[in-house]
């Protein structure tokens, strides 16, 4: 049956917006990289860090799909930023059992800086891709916090960071790491996993800053996120509380896992700014 000019220009238009929408989840709105802003009250905050910002940078996933030079993007954007501190939440890389794309991102992510520092802990894809180079870079970035404490101070007034293990791969009990930490004083914990809020520990967490998730990548209007890598699936993305009472705030990250998709959940360069609860 032959066909008029106008009915295959329509076809062709159908088809197009249809390869168009198709490929929007995998080909645009992945690299749209969103810079988020959220106002965090948290409990014991001394008051000289009333307004303190935090930029987090979570879930790069360099490799497959995640070129170096969005990583290099997002690292520049992050130090243009107006900040106190910059911490990041792990899974830097997508490999598994090599260290081609560790030595490769980490020179990148050794440039971020801050006034108050830098500070990172490891993923379970860090891990999984070679332990002891992550743990090397790690150090020699200086932005080490794995199962380590770190004060700040202003105005006479302290701050503490303490950085947990990946929950799959190193973890270790929180009490043991927070125990270095005066028991009055407002404590922050980097953890990989958000799920960590949830593992056995009796010591005080005022905020608990966590990726893992990616916001579970696609979230469906009126069904929501269809999968999220975590036991408890109220660990989406954004602020929550946990059973215990903890407040954890949870990235979008900014790479892929399982599905290199993303449909209405932007990746994200979070930035939180602190206030007294």
């Amino acid at each position: 049956m032959k066909i008029t000019r106008r009915q295959f220009l329509k076809r062709a238009c159908s088809l197009g917006s249809m390869g168009l929408v198709a490929s929007y989840p995998i080909c645009i709105e992945r690299y749209i990289v969103l810079t988020n802003r959220y106002r965090v009250s948290v409990p014991n905050l001394p008051k000289a860090f009333s307004g303190f910002r935090i930029v987090q940078l979570s879930d790069l996933h360099y490799g497959f799909l995640m070129p170096l030079g969005i990583i290099r993007h997002v690292v520049e954007h992050a130090n243009r930023l107006t900040l106190d501190l910059i911490v990041c939440t792990g899974d830097y890389v997508h490999e598994r059992n090599s260290t081609t794309q560790i030595d490769q991102v980490w020179p990148v992510i050794s440039q971020l800086s801050a006034s108050s520092g830098v500070y990172s802990v490891l993923g379970n894809h860090d891990h999984w891709a070679d332990t002891a180079r992550s743990d090397y870079w790690l150090k020699r970035s200086q932005q080490d916090l794995r199962h380590k404490v770190v004060r700040l101070e202003r105005e006479g007034q302290y701050l503490w960071l303490a950085g947990a293990g990946d929950l799959y791969e190193d973890h270790k009990k929180l009490d043991e790491v927070l125990d270095k930490i005066p028991d009055p004083e407002c404590r922050i914990v980097l953890a990989h996993n958000p799920d960590s809020a949830d593992t056995a520990f009796s010591k005080r967490i005022d905020l608990m800053i966590s990726g893992h998730t990616h916001g579970g990548q696609v979230n469906i209007p009126f069904v929501g996120t269809p999968i999220l890598p975590v036991k408890n699936k109220n660990y989406s993305s954004g602020l929550k509380v946990s059973p215990k009472g903890c407040k954890v705030f949870i990235s979008k990250g900014i790479g892929w896992t399982i599905c290199p998709i993303r449909f209405n959940c932007y990746p994200e360069i979070a930035v939180l700014e602190l206030v007294s609860e």
